[in-house]
């Protein structure tokens, strides 16, 4: 698997760093709200798992589960609910937390739907940001990284659904998945 990875983008201890310092600014802002966290499935579980530890106020957690890629590595642009909500947002405020924010194209679908479910707020929270990437106006409220133009995997990020439990974000070399296409 590690043979996989053409380089290490962002090894466990930058991540780690980089997420305590976000839960410290994150538990200042919502001190004295009513946090909501959305995890956008699956690939920002392991950064979820990690924030909300560094997170010191109180929090509820919820999923969400939204595709575009259909296992593939280009975004097919096409939005699909997978999972919903099982919690209410109305009077929550919302803190979306994604694993990349790339095209824009599903956060923006996500915020459209959620906007109408009368939260107090919503919140953007990537861990990875990938601006050269984006098709919509969409600028994340927090974000811990900038990340390439590459094919990454790892801690959470997949190639069809592998790699997710690697503990770094590596860019997947371009052999592997050019021969899973054919």
């Amino acid at each position: 698997m590690v043979n996989d990875i053409k380089k290490i983008l962002f090894d466990e201890k930058i991540l780690s760093q980089s997420i305590k310092k976000l839960g410290k600014k994150i538990s200042e802002d919502y001190k004295d709200k009513n946090l909501l966290m959305i995890s956008i499935l699956k690939g920002s579980i392991v950064f979820m798992s990690d924030l909300m530890r560094s997170i010191t106020t109180h929090c509820i957690i919820d999923f969400m589960c939204a595709s575009s890629y259909d296992g593939g590595c280009k975004t097919k642009g096409v939005i699909k609910i997978v999972k919903d909500l099982d919690i209410s947002v109305c009077n929550h405020d919302l803190l979306i937390v994604e694993d990349i924010l790339d095209s824009g194209l599903t956060l923006q679908s996500i915020m459209n739907l959620l906007k109408n479910r009368n939260p107090k707020s919503i919140k953007i929270c990537t861990l990875l940001d990938k601006p050269t990437k984006r098709q919509v106006d969409i600028i994340p409220d927090y974000r811990c990284l900038e990340v390439p133009d590459e094919f990454i995997v790892g801690y959470g990020f997949d190639y069809q659904e592998r790699y997710r439990n690697l503990p770094f974000i590596g860019v997947l070399k371009q052999s592997v998945y050019e021969n899973s296409a054919s």
